[in-house]
């Protein structure tokens, strides 16, 4: 079988324990896909993913869990003709032969599905950029301990917080390997560490609660544990004594920890399976204006640290960065070869797969660019309004559109942020708030969706 491979960039040391190094998983899925055809499948292809994590959860000063897990996972997909079957184990010594077997006889027994099938050959993905996904250097769980330790005292130094809600440190490693009968054989690892600090302050039933956290790949992107403690600690703080607001409809501005959640709701309305399916109120948007000249929704699979970067997608197809909303128009589905084939297009590269799925179309780093006012600029005109930093419960319908959230924030007041306000819901339809939505200038990349403080005009805020 002639085969294309990407390897990470990344030598094996006795400290790994062998963890970084996928020949063996790569050698498990090549006489895996090999033993599918000598089954009788058509075609197929296997997908090896590895998973190593630890962490530590501090708590008034003493460890309340530390705990490490790894684990490696193997899917095999078979197709014969346009029927599909997909076996998994999580027993990497499994005897291919008989996996080989149970996934080909449940294949000649599945309903046949005419737009399943592999990648396109010629989509697959022949060169690989570095995106520098692996930190070098694993943090012990010592390091990890540190920075949850460190994290919480910062905490709880902030006058007027009353208790720890909990630190937290981690770190891990996850990869995968996938070879295809037609020739691609590829694999990546992906570190990632992590810490976050949930505080506490007031006394009794007035007791409010808010937290920080920080992601990325390397351990030098990582926020400081102390600046997660302190943000955490202000924001609680920050939060007591909340009002309640009486029912009205007002500007509302989203805090950038919030306003990723637009984004979502749009990615989840434009996915192509949702599209196929007609479950979506943006089915018959594409080329149309949704948002304003000024803002773009890009996706992009090969920003380099991306926390959700990757060389090639879960076909092994070639992966690059996309708009799907450029200057305010919809431009593209999310599209991987089965929702594409079903749409008469071509997919994109966005497809995503376990090992006991067949793959299905996912986004990678998203991000709304940003506008040109600072947010106090975007705010200064409001004279009575509603700056959200949580949301609560997912009451948003894809299929019409509609949307109303819990949330929690501070009443704007003249242009300025006031009193704490929670118990209340905002309401309105996405159509609205695309067509509304005014981004300020302070995007910052440290979620796999990233978006500006953002404003929406004319909301309804449910109150008393």
């Amino acid at each position: 079988m002639k085969v294309s491979t990407v390897a990470a960039k990344h030598s094996p040391n006795k400290s790994d324990g062998g963890l970084l190094d996928q020949s063996a998983l790569t050698d498990l899925a090549q006489r895996l896909v090999e033993a599918a055809k000598r089954a009788g499948a058509d075609s197929a292809d296997a997908v090896a993913v590895r998973g190593v994590s630890q962490g530590v959860e501090i708590r008034d000063g003493k460890v309340e869990e530390s705990e490490r897990a790894e684990g490696d996972d193997v899917g095999l997909r078979v197709l014969i003709g346009r029927k599909q079957a997909v076996v998994s184990t999580n027993d990497i010594k499994a005897d291919v032969a008989t996996l080989a077997e149970r996934a080909v006889a449940m294949a000649r027994i599945a309903p046949e599905d005419k737009y399943a099938g592999l990648a396109d050959p010629s989509l697959l993905a022949k060169q690989f950029p570095e995106l520098d996904l692996l930190d070098p250097v694993a943090p012990s769980v010592e390091d990890l301990e540190r920075r949850a330790r460190a994290a919480e005292a910062a905490g709880l130094a902030v006058k007027g917080v009353t208790k720890s809600g909990g630190a937290s440190a981690s770190a891990g490693i996850g990869g995968m390997v996938l070879v295809t009968s037609t020739g691609f054989c590829g694999a990546y690892l992906r570190s990632s560490q992590g810490i976050s600090m949930t505080a506490i302050a007031g006394d009794g039933t007035g007791m409010e609660r808010d937290y920080d956290f920080s992601s990325a790949i390397h351990a030098a992107d990582l926020a400081s544990p102390e600046s997660i403690g302190k943000t955490a600690a202000e924001r609680a703080v920050a939060r007591v004594n909340p009002r309640k607001v009486a029912t009205c409809k007002v500007p509302v501005v989203f805090d950038p920890r919030v306003a990723g959640s637009l984004v979502g709701h749009l990615i989840g309305a434009i996915n192509g399976a949702s599209i196929a399916r007609k479950t979506s109120f943006l089915m018959d948007r594409m080329g149309q204006q949704l948002f304003d000249t000024g803002v773009s929704i890009v996706d992009d699979p090969l920003r380099v640290r991306g926390l959700r970067s990757q060389p090639f997608d879960a076909e092994g197809v070639s992966v690059r960065p996309l708009s799907f909303i450029e200057n305010g128009v919809l431009t593209s589905w999310i599209l991987d070869s089965a929702t594409a084939r079903e749409l008469g297009l071509a997919t994109n590269g966005r497809a995503h797969r376990g090992v006991s799925s067949s793959p299905s179309p996912g986004s990678y780093n998203l991000h709304m660019t940003p506008g040109q006012s600072s947010p106090a600029e975007l705010m200064s005109d409001i004279k009575e309004g509603f700056y959200i930093t949580d949301l609560i419960g997912s009451g948003v319908n894809g299929v019409t559109g509609d949307y109303s959230r819990g949330a929690s924030g501070f009443w704007i007041e003249n242009g300025k942020l006031g009193y704490a306000v929670s118990e209340v819901t905002i309401a309105g339809h996405l159509l609205d708030i695309f067509k509304s939505l005014r981004p300020a200038n302070d995007l910052e990349f440290r979620y796999g969706v990233n978006a500006p403080t953002v404003r929406i005009e004319g909301l309804t805020v449910a109150g008393r």
